[in-house]
């Protein structure tokens, strides 16, 4: 049974070109940059309900384990959530591709099992509300798995990061701000840090703004907190 969609202003998130960069660009990582295994990695030992912050054109749909009773996907860019419902179709377990932001995510609160943002975080226009939004929708004890970009360790490569992120790299790559950090930000939301690691895509050669990245977990503490009350 699928659930009714709620609607988002028609423009909420509108990059046609990148759309169509992105798709051509992300298929090539996957398949001579690594970035396949990395999804393999991020989505493994998955079960029960997921909720997956800005699918894409759904390249992590085919990784999903058979455990997962149920994937929501959410993509706010209209071309690639055209692209995105084709792989639902052809992914083994249920997927169900929808209009919504990070930051107002339309679902229940915790209603799933799990979360999955896969490079996604650098783009979205409030990462503190999004991250809040992801810890509402899961249930208490619930995993965050993320693979996103995230600012580079070495001071050079980090100047470099900032200054692209107040030029021209996010109007060319989809609104992306690569010298976010990342696992800072998930801490400040309140998970609970599992483990992680960093990597660079690619390993060898160029290293580009968006080149860092991070892999791991986090979770929703599975206590509940009653202080407020007590007040």
């Amino acid at each position: 049974m699928r659930r009714r969609s709620t609607p988002v202003p028609r423009d909420a998130v509108h990059h046609p070109v990148f759309a169509r960069f992105y798709a051509r660009l992300s298929v090539t990582a996957d398949l001579k940059g690594g970035v396949a295994e990395r999804r393999e990695e991020l989505l493994s030992g998955l079960s029960g309900r997921v909720i997956e912050i800005g699918a894409g054109n759904g390249l992590n749909f085919a990784h999903y384990p058979g455990a997962v009773s149920e994937v929501v996907a959410i993509e706010p860019e209209r071309s690639l959530r055209q692209l995105a419902s084709g792989a639902a179709r052809h992914a083994d377990v249920p997927v169900d591709v929808v209009p919504g932001m990070a930051e107002a995510l339309p679902v229940k609160s915790e209603a799933f099992d799990a979360a999955v943002a896969s490079l996604v975080l650098c783009t979205v226009r409030d990462l503190p509300r999004a991250l809040a939004e992801i810890k509402r929708v899961l249930r208490p004890g619930g995993e965050l798995r993320f693979l996103e970009h995230t600012l580079a360790p070495g001071r050079t490569l980090a100047t470099t990061q900032r200054a692209a992120d107040r030029t021209l790299w996010p109007l060319l790559f989809g609104g992306c701000h690569t010298a976010r950090d990342t696992v800072a930000a998930i801490e400040e939301a309140g998970f609970e840090l599992g483990l992680y690691r960093r990597f660079r895509i690619p390993e060898r050669g160029v290293q580009l703004p968006s080149s860092p990245c991070v892999l791991g977990v986090a979770r929703r503490s599975g206590v509940v907190d009653r202080s407020a009350e007590a007040g």
